[in-house]
């Protein structure tokens, strides 16, 4: 694991995410949001990376327009 000042702890990771904690730990349980662990106390971490990823395809998916039927 690389150095864990690297990663955000869950509060911070929901505030960068404008989301609830509980909706964050539920994006990881749906593997929507990748999550990595602390060795010693197995707290959830994320890293930066991965959070400005996923604000990026909610962005591109909210610039499609939806499709219109033939």
């Amino acid at each position: 694991m690389q150095n864990l000042q690297q990663y955000l702890t869950v509060t911070e990771a929901a505030e960068f995410l404008g989301v609830t904690a509980n909706t964050l730990r539920n994006w990881g349980r749906e593997s929507k949001i990748p999550e990595h662990r602390h060795p010693v106390n197995n707290y959830r971490l994320y890293k930066p990376a991965d959070l400005e990823a996923l604000l990026k395809r909610t962005a591109k998916s909210r610039k499609t327009p939806p499709r219109r039927p033939k």
